[in-house]
């Protein structure tokens, strides 16, 4: 029976061997002064290579498990004390007897090892030999370190046993050396990665990609460049195809309303038969709802290898199996990927992947565009609800990724240059996040996008272990609010401890930002966001419940309980009394219970619908009294008398007046008839004036209750100031003066009073004969028979009124007639032995047609045309014999002739 006791892994204490001949070594450490993780690859019989690897500033990396230290193996063989050998490479043939193979294999000597290894051997006798690994040096992306290699059969803590010859083995420990640090090409510090033997580890650098704001990309190799296409664009996918349906999508769209700039709007994970959508819930906010396969999810979600978490701001998609995940916030995402398993295989606007820029704005044709400006365009995608994008159609012109007028760029920008970034200076660059803040501060100033620049630039220095609190350095532009019970950090935990997770050792030290739960709280659970003091249960409430509490919800008595099943419920028990509702309009009622919610309280409630009597109806002046007895439900009905009197189906109160008739003023009284119950309505006769003015008379009116006094006579003022009152028709003189005329005329109802003033032709009592001067019958005018002399025909001018047709002038019109003596005579003729006749008229011999409006008693107005004389002459006319009836005519003629002349001397006319 052997006893081989296997040497300690490099992550514990160095060991140091008791047995004569070896030699005390440390084992390898990391830059940073500790052992580099180490995990131990069962006994397979193969031979590997072993690598470690070391991080930038702080390095973390998952630590395999470890076999125990002491490893017991029982076999037959020969004690041998192993040697320390000097470091040297040299081939070795071995060859066996018995059933054990021939087995050639290579040594490869480096640093000291330390091993103890103890046989016991009874029957067969066995020889072992302990090899010293050696060192050797790697190039190319990742940094590789040096390891032991041989052919032969591993134990365990990174040990192999190789049988030499005889039952002679050699048992040699994997010691690896610290590779070299490479340098990223995207400038961020390379990861350590355990080699797949779980011994040592290498350098590698990851592929990370990220993109922000209007949108700005920084491809997996580092390449900065912004794109400002809508469509839908392949960000990352495999060239050749190892994992099925895989890759990642963005789908931007124009976020100004000029259409000049995109933002990201839905990030877009495939893998094998799920789609994950990370789709932005508000416009330049970092809500984000998740979808998978178009299915709304609630986080955390797992399945079929694909599991989505919220870290701080961030929505996070995870393959464990492809060591990669995807965050997303709603203004910004990355993607990070392994370089082991994606490096040299993977196109997209995200560019390849392989530690050089130069081939990042790969076409899907495998050429190199120009610019990454350019290729992106070429990476559409088909989006049916993007049917104006087309995939493979060439833009026609590059977009600009400068603002077209220069600017000054937001006071915000300079963070990025100045004292609150410069503790991530030296892990992160930040000119190209400054250049996208600057052009997003200038292209879309009212959007704070360039807040997104600053944030994707924490990330990444979080991400490189640099965890910079800037929001608070932004003058409120930049701020995240945090729920109620939440409160804002700048470094938080990537994931957040739970009180399901708290004993558990997380040995992640990369921080994010985001809304935590408040110092001296914790999480409930990652898909309950429920902060608690103490661990207890949160129920469907999202009440967080302390162990022994008992409570009710949805009706169920519950308790808290610590163990498994958490809150354990039972239906809530009601203790009620049922109550009957007899009567009438009575019915059952169920009401919530304000003491008890869950055991509602039976009451009886009054519905006076339910009841059969009905209201009557009651005539005027009497109204419904309605009363409900004690204890009843259904009212009783009946007639009560108002207090009002009734007239012609209306209704009046008391003191109100009563219209009965227009001839009689009544009031409603007070005063009630006893077998009517309706009040009395007084009533009074309306009283009439009896009294009229001179020359008014009271006449009835129809359908008035008075007479009105109605002026029945003209009222005239004279000259001295006297009234006069005429009948219609009658004319009066002046009694001073004759000449003064006074009428009355009715015309069409209407009383026009008028006064007349006869002018007189010119009178000259010279030019009469002595004793013939007489008045003319009006009594004003004096005539007289002329004498020789004659006066001439002239045209005589007076002022006066014209009257026609009952409408008379508004003022005196100048009227003028032809008056005056001509030659007439009659001689005795000798020759003709008769009466010669010569016969002269004073008559007109030019005349005009004037107008003058007329004002009619009706109070319209109308226009009035008379013939107005300008000249008048001596004219010839024939003379003749009259017969005795002409004579008797002539008489008549003569005296309506003198009539005639005399009315229209008198001219009655109105002043």
């Amino acid at each position: 029976t052997t006893t081989i006791r296997t040497p300690s892994p490099p992550t514990q204490s160095p060991t140091t061997t008791s047995s004569p001949g070896t030699t005390t070594s440390s084992g390898p450490s990391s830059p940073t002064g500790t052992s580099p993780p180490i995990s131990t690859t069962p006994f397979n019989g193969t031979a590997s290579t072993t690598k470690t690897t070391t991080s930038g500033p702080t390095p973390s990396v998952s630590t395999p498990p470890t076999p125990t230290a002491g490893t017991e193996t029982t076999t037959s063989a020969t004690v041998i004390t192993p040697t320390t050998s000097p470091a040297s490479t040299s081939p070795v043939s071995t060859s066996t007897s018995g059933t054990t193979p021939t087995v050639s294999f290579t040594t490869t000597s480096g640093t000291t090892p330390s091993s103890f290894i103890t046989i016991n051997a009874t029957t067969t006798s066995t020889t072992f030999k302990t090899l010293s690994p050696g060192s050797t040096t790697t190039s190319g992306p990742t940094a590789t370190s040096t390891a032991v290699t041989t052919t032969g059969r591993w134990l365990c803590n990174c040990t192999k046993i190789i049988c030499v010859e005889d039952n002679i083995f050699q048992v040699i420990p994997v010691i690896c050396n610290p590779p070299p640090k490479p340098t990223c090409a995207n400038g961020l510090s390379p990861v350590p990665v355990i080699d797949e033997d779980g011994c040592c580890w290498h350098w590698e650098c990851d592929c990370y990609c990220t993109g922000w704001g209007d949108p700005h990309y920084m491809t997996f190799d580092g390449l900065y460049y912004s794109y400002q296409g809508n469509c839908t664009y392949v960000l990352v996918e495999e060239i050749n195809k190892n994992v099925d349906n895989f890759g990642v999508y963005i789908d931007n769209y124009h976020c100004d309303a000029r259409d000049v700039v995109s933002c990201p709007r839905t990030l877009i994970v495939r893998h094998e038969t799920q789609e994950v959508r990370l789709r932005t819930a508000e416009p330049n906010t970092l809500q984000v709802e998740v979808t998978v396969n178009n299915q709304l999810v609630a986080l955390p979600y797992k399945k079929f290898g694909v599991s989505i978490y919220v870290s701080g701001i961030n929505s996070v998609v995870e393959i464990p199996e492809l060591k990669m995940n995807v965050t997303y916030n709603g203004l910004s995402f990355s993607i990070r990927m392994p370089y082991s398993l994606f490096g040299n295989n993977t196109q997209g606007q995200c560019g390849t992947c392989n530690n050089n820029t130069a081939d990042d704005c790969m076409l899907p044709n495998g050429n190199i565009a120009a610019n990454c400006e350019t290729m992106a365009d070429h990476w559409q995608v088909v989006d049916p609800s993007k049917p104006q994008c087309s995939p493979g159609l060439v833009p026609t012109r590059p977009p600009s990724t400068t603002p077209t007028q220069p600017c000054k760029e937001s006071s915000i920008c300079q963070l990025l240059l100045g004292s609150v970034f410069e503790p991530c200076h030296a892990f992160v660059q930040p000119e190209k996040y400054y250049a996208a803040c600057v052009f997003d501060s200038c292209v879309l100033p009212n959007l704070d996008l360039e807040c997104s620049s600053l944030q994707i630039y924490a990330a990444t220095c979080a991400d490189q272990g640099v965890c910079i609190d800037w929001r608070k350095h932004t003058n409120g532009v930049c701020t995240h609010e945090c729920p109620p019970g939440k409160e804002y950090r700048a470094c938080g935990p990537i994931k957040e401890m739970t009180c399901k997770s708290r004993g558990q050792n997380d040995t992640s030290t990369k921080q994010v930002e985001g809304c935590f739960c408040p110092n001296g709280t914790m999480l409930y659970d990652s898909g309950v966001d429920v902060c608690v003091k103490t661990c207890g249960c949160v129920g469907v409430d999202m009440i967080p419940r302390e162990f022994g509490e008992e409570f009710t919800v949805d009706c169920q008595d519950c308790i808290c309980l610590e163990g498994e099943h958490g809150i354990v419920c039972e239906p809530h028990v009601c203790d009620q009394k049922k109550v009957t509702c007899d009567g009438e309009g009575f019915y059952e009622v169920t009401e919530v219970n304000p003491a008890d919610s869950c055991c509602p309280l039976f009451t009886c409630k009054c519905n006076t619908s339910l009841c059969t009597a009905k209201a009557p109806k009651c005539s005027l002046g009497f109204e419904v009294h309605t009363y409900i007895p004690s204890g009843q439900c259904c009212p009783v009905y009946q007639c009560v008398a108002k207090g009002v009197c009734v007239h012609e189906n209306a209704e009046f109160l008391p003191n109100s007046s009563v219209f009965v008739d227009k001839c009689q003023n009544c009031i409603c009284t007070n005063d009630v008839n006893v077998s009517t119950q309706l009040n009395i309505i007084s009533c009074e006769h309306v009283p009439c004036n009896t009294y009229c003015q001179p020359g008014y008379e009271i006449k009835p009116v129809t359908g008035e209750c008075c007479g009105k006094c109605v002026q029945t006579k003209c009222i005239i003022h004279t000259a001295d100031n006297s009234e006069l009152i005429l009948s219609p028709g009658d004319f009066k003189n002046d009694p001073y003066n004759n000449c003064t005329i006074y009428s009355c005329v009715d015309i069409h109802d209407q009383l026009i009073a008028s006064t007349s003033e006869i002018t007189c032709p010119a009178f000259n009592e010279d030019s009469c004969k002595p004793g013939t001067i007489s008045f003319l019958p009006n009594g004003c005018c004096k005539t007289c028979a002329p004498v020789d002399s004659s006066t001439p025909c002239s045209v005589r001018h007076r002022q006066d009124f014209i009257v026609y047709n009952g409408c008379r002038s508004v003022d005196r019109v100048d009227l003028t007639e032809c008056e005056g003596t001509c030659g007439t005579f009659s001689l005795y003729s000798a020759e003709a032995n008769s009466m010669d006749h010569s016969c002269s008229c004073c008559r007109e011999t030019g005349t005009t047609e004037k107008q003058v409006v007329l004002k009619c008693p009706g109070g319209h107005s109308m226009s009035h045309k008379y013939i107005y004389v300008d000249s008048c002459s001596c004219q010839d006319t024939a003379c003749s014999r009259p017969q005795s009836e002409e004579l008797q005519n002539i008489e008549e003629n003569d005296e309506a002739s003198a009539l005639n002349r005399t009315e229209r001397a008198i001219g009655l006319t109105s002043k």
